[in-house]
């Protein structure tokens, strides 16, 4: 299946969506038919969002990708694994033709938690990243020579609402260790992305060669909202305005100052549901503009 990198390179100027996926909480195959009628160029599947017990996200990348015939990302969190299983489960994704992968380092445990649930963090992100490109290579996590290289591509995150100079370096950090893509946190103002990409590309970073998939939320009024978010936005929801016509109105802008590489975010109702069928509006109106 096509890589990240070469999808985006491929889309050239039209707008190229990466629809951020939540796995159900549960195995039922009824549960996916709203996601699976969504026109997304690509599927990345969220890594236990919420802390929760989900559907594996290289599972569901591999249904997805099996159902649609699309790509998939699937997300893997170095806090559950050591690095024999987190290498472990990379060759398993290999198999099943899973090989565009984001790493994450996954939401720290509260306290309460920790009485039920124990992080590992055997290796951080970077160094998983680095891990990876190792297996590419044909080597582990011992240095021991596996039977064939593995063919990952491999994605990283950035959050431009942090100091932009610290942020851009991690990022050049990143990718020196086979980071091939990156994505954002949510970015609601094209001046914080046009901002990261200066930062990042002062800091020895290559935009034209590292695609940056910035995070473009659509907003509903009472959802989830992550991020900056502007007090404009909240008023925006709170008067009734769609929260599809507020993504759209920002992709325009985006799109005005030549980015064209999104994480598209669906709307977050309250108890973490995902709304698809918005998301189906939003990605067909902003193809047809």
């Amino acid at each position: 299946m096509a890589s990240i990198v070469d999808l985006v390179a491929q889309s050239k100027h039209a707008p190229f969506f990466l629809l951020d996926v939540s796995p159900p909480r549960g195995a039922e195959p009824s549960l996916l038919e709203p996601l699976l009628r969504v026109e997304a160029d690509a599927f990345s599947v969220a890594y236990n969002p919420s802390k929760s017990v989900r559907v594996d996200s290289l599972a569901l990348a591999h249904f997805l990708q099996t159902k649609t015939g699309r790509p998939t990302v699937f997300n893997l969190a170095t806090r559950d694994m050591n690095r024999l299983a987190l290498q472990s489960h990379l060759l398993g994704a290999q198999l099943l033709g899973v090989t565009n992968v984001l790493i994450i380092k996954g939401d720290a445990f509260n306290e309460k938690e920790l009485a039920l649930v124990k992080p590992v963090d055997d290796l951080r992100p970077t160094e998983l990243i680095a891990a990876i490109a190792a297996m590419n290579k044909g080597l582990d996590y011992r240095g021991l020579r596996l039977r064939s290289p593995t063919g990952f591509c491999v994605g990283a995150t950035v959050d431009p609402s942090r100091p932009l100079q610290t942020e851009a370096r991690l990022a050049r950090r990143k990718v020196d260790a086979g980071a091939r893509f990156l994505i954002t946190q949510s970015v609601y103002r094209t001046d914080q992305a046009e901002a990261f990409l200066a930062a990042f590309a002062q800091a020895g970073g290559r935009p034209e060669e590292t695609p940056v998939l910035f995070g473009l939320p659509i907003p509903i009024k009472d959802g989830v909202l992550f991020g900056d978010v502007p007090e404009q936005v909240r008023r925006d929801l709170a008067a009734g305005r769609p929260g599809v016509d507020m993504a759209l109105e920002q992709l325009h802008a985006f799109r005005q100052c030549g980015l064209n590489t999104f994480y598209l975010m669906p709307p977050i109702l309250k108890g973490g549901l995902r709304d698809y069928e918005a998301t189906s509006e939003f990605i067909q109106r902003a193809k047809a503009s």
